[in-house]
């Protein structure tokens, strides 16, 4: 995931209201037991979720996106007397039924609009809504009278699709989100090959939850057994909300038209669609898609199709997945292909860029991904590069790895980052962690595995030089937390309220590889370890698991290990590992990068060691023959020493600031934020030119933490005022309270779109970004 966060959310779960569906019976009951990812409000344990199909409608006009979801269960527990997901108050719940699964009946299909589905073959008059009472046996036959016909999930009275009331704000709290004007059209409606099996309309509420989500209770038929297949359809309109991000044509490159893209990690989804949320469900999902003319739609799925007849595109993801990992981009995007399996999506003018850096290059990395980790399931591997506005660098849906296209020319991150999110292909998609507390079972999995691929592909030394910069950042963050900081911890606790995303930290990466690393090094060689993680991945595919799966299959693969019992070793005790904070128990050995990381270490003390010789430490270094990962790692050195005396950063800006004018965003940011903590007056145009060109939250954010930390918040407001309308409404938002902090509020700016909880705060800042700057934006410059 990449980069700083704000302070956590309030701890607190407030549970002021509801709101009732409009043919609501009696209320349902309150939720079963709380579940134990407390993350979640949905009652995920109670049920198994084989499918979930979706059929959506883009309407980029009105900025929304009008749904209907329906879910194939099957009860674990009898007669079960709510079903409750994951929503938020951004997705509008319009009713909720419940219908009997029909065995070996085909995928539902989905009508857009009335006259769609007055289109459809006219239904045998359904029997009416049973009362509750028991269903059918598991997988009855369809009824014998039916002969397949495609008919409407339900007849005009059954359910009536109207807004819910808006419940009335609490007192100090902002009001909720507005109902779906009565002018819009409604939801799609599912189609289904039998229609005899009506569907009965439930009642349903929706309930606060936490400040990142909503609970909807949905009534269940009474006498429901375990195990008998059923269907819940539902269907909502959502607006912008903390997964659905809006772009108007002006904040994409080809200003020509709108885009939206949706970013689910780790609990935004539930704006997108209601489902239970939490790593721990999986399941194969569907989806039918309608968008305005001209506009591609791409999804998280090993299968797609487009019906030109209808203007729908289908998709399909044969393999299980969270909700976390369902995806959807639409715009105007057209593709190339760049090796067997993989092809770029991006915009027209930035086609050529992604094609020139990455063809070829990403079979050879999948390559060496199979000889280390067993075959890659998932089919394809596309890469989509979105608009600046991507809130972070990357994120690994499965089948579409999403990055944001500002990396394009900063070559050696956009390595890491696409090898990063390849190896996510087998730790975080395939084998998943079961709770947001051990999110390193992904992330320092990944991390691991990345390294491994670089290793093979570049070799050891540029491995150790990318490790030593991360590293540097991992301690720069303790620095700043603390040591004893929990979130330092690999099992982190998780309190109700608290929004996992918060807990995206470069512990959950670099300690998780730090211990990942220790367990390989136990093993001897490398390569036995690759083994045990074939055996790992292959044991737990399609799974979700927590660290002790992980630690007991290590100690089962390997027994000698386990004989000399090194869970134990004192000092390095795997329970230490997971439960201690601060830094990592044991770092990798780094001597294998000396030769790009000693040239570093040595300029950064001709420059800060006294009396000063500029021209011995300006000669030393040709700085345009360095690799930018050698760049970065010096410039991160000068920054954490900073502010420096004022003849050293006099001689820094002649001898380099020409230099890397020329250099990529990467490296240009680094010097911008020394010129600001130095006060370096001279080149503070260089600051306004870089950000009136970025729209970047990675670009901007550092800078303007940096501006108001210092003496120079009054040239950050200047610069915003003149460059506002040129971001997207989340990143005004968030440069508004930097620039706020200390100051009387700033006048009000049109943030329409800016939602309650801004989603790149959530899955962006990692650290709150009212802090003083000692650490920032940059480091956390990593994929999710």
């Amino acid at each position: 995931m990449a980069a700083p966060a704000p302070r956590p959310p309030g701890l607190c779960c407030c549970r002021k209201g509801s709101a009732t569906g409009p043919e609501a019976p009696p209320a349902p009951p309150p939720p079963p037991e709380p579940p134990p990812d407390v993350a979640s409000a949905s009652s995920s344990q109670l049920f198994s979720l084989r499918h979930l199909h979706l059929g959506l409608e883009l309407r980029p006009a009105a900025r929304a996106l009008a749904g209907c979801l329906v879910l194939e269960l099957c009860a674990l527990r009898p007669q079960p007397r709510a079903l409750v997901l994951d929503v938020h108050p951004a997705l509008h719940v319009l009713s909720a039924a419940y219908r009997r699964a029909v065995a070996g009946e085909a995928p539902c299909s989905f009508a857009f609009s009335p006259s769609e589905a007055a289109a459809a073959p006219a239904p045998l008059p359904p029997p009416p809504c049973p009362p509750p009472s028991p269903p059918p046996p598991p997988c009855a036959p369809p009824c014998a009278a039916s002969p397949p016909s495609t008919a409407t999930f339900l007849s005009a009275p059954c359910i009536a699709a109207g807004p819910l009331p808006s419940a009335a704000a609490p007192p100090g709290e902002p009001p909720a989100s507005p109902s779906p004007a009565v002018s819009e059209p409604p939801p799609p409606l599912p189609l289904f090959a039998q229609p005899p099996c009506a569907a009965c309309p439930l009642g349903f509420r929706v309930d606060p939850f936490t400040d990142y989500g909503s609970s909807l209770t949905v009534s269940l038929p009474a006498a429901l057994q375990p195990h008998q297949p059923f269907q819940i359809i539902v269907r909502y309109t959502t607006a912008d909300g903390p997964a659905i991000w809006w772009l108007d044509p002006e904040l994409t490159y080809g200003n020509a038209k709108p885009f939206v893209f949706t970013q689910g990690h780790s609990v935004c989804n539930r704006s997108f669609f209601p489902c239970f949320d939490t790593p721990a469900v999986k399941c194969t999902y569907s989806a039918t898609v309608k968008a305005p003319a001209g506009v591609q739609v791409l999804m998280s799925a090993t299968q797609s199709t487009y019906l030109e007849e209808e203007g729908v595109y289908q998709f399909y993801m044969e393999y299980p997945v969270p909700a976390y990992l369902v995806a959807l981009v639409a715009g105007d995007l057209i593709h190339a292909d760049i090796g067997p399996r993989s092809r770029v999506w991006a915009e027209p003018c930035l086609l050529p860029t992604a094609i020139s850096k990455l063809s070829g290059m990403v079979e050879r990395w999948l390559t060496a991904a199979e000889s280390l980790y067993g075959p890659y399931i998932w089919g394809r591997y596309d890469i989509v590069f979105l608009p600046p506005s991507f809130p972070i660098v990357a994120m690994e849906n499965p089948c579409l790895t999403f990055i944001i296209s500002s990396i394009l020319e900063s070559d050696e991150f956009l390595i890491i980052d696409v090898i990063h999110e390849v190896a996510h292909s087998w730790f975080g998609n395939a084998v998943t962690n079961a709770t947001w507390e051990e999110m390193w079972l992904s992330e320092g999995l990944a991390t691991y595995a990345q390294r491994r691929i670089t290793t093979e592909t570049y070799g050891a030394a540029f491995t150790c030089l990318e490790t030593a910069f991360r590293l540097d950042a991992l301690h720069r963050q303790m620095k700043l937390l603390g040591e004893d900081n929990p979130v330092s911890k690999l099992q982190v606790k998780l309190e109700p309220g608290v929004n996992p995303s918060n807990l995206m930290n470069l512990f959950t990466y670099e300690k998780g590889y730090c211990f990942v690393y220790y367990l390989s090094q136990l093993c001897g060689d490398p390569r036995h370890f690759d083994s045990f993680l074939r055996a790992y991945i292959e044991k737990y595919k399609f799974t979700s698991v927590v660290a002790q799966d992980l630690l007991d299959s290590f100690l089962n693969f390997f027994p000698e290990l386990k004989e000399q019992c090194v869970e134990s070793k004192a000092g390095l005790e795997f329970e230490r590992w997971l439960n201690a904070t601060g830094p990592p128990l044991a770092e990798p050995d780094l001597s294998q990068g000396s030769s790009l990381t000693r040239p570093v270490e040595t300029l950064f003390k001709l420059w800060t060691t006294e009396p000063l010789d500029s021209v011995a430490a300006a000669s030393s270094v040709d700085l345009t023959k360095w690799r930018t990962f050698q760049t970065v790692l010096f410039l991160d050195r000068l920054l954490d020493g900073s502010p420096l005396p004022h003849e050293v950063i006099k001689k820094l800006s002649e001898c380099y600031s020409s230099q890397l004018d020329s250099m990529n965003a990467e490296i240009r940011i680094r010097w911008l934020q020394i010129v600001v903590r130095n006060d370096y007056y001279p080149d503070l145009y260089k600051v306004r030119r870089f950000l009136e060109n970025q729209m970047s939250r990675m670009y901007t954010i550092p800078l303007y933490e940096d501006l108001c930390t210092g003496t120079l918040k009054s040239f950050a407001l200047e610069i915003f005022y003149q460059t506002q309308n040129q971001l997207h409404p989340n990143l005004r938002k968030t440069i508004q309270q930097i620039l706020s902090q200390g100051l009387t509020p700033l006048p009000a700016i049109d943030t329409t779109a800016v939602t309650t909880d801004t989603p790149a705060m959530v899955l962006e800042d990692k650290v709150s970004e009212a802090t003083n700057g000692a650490i920032s934006l940059r480091d956390v410059n990593v994929s999710a």
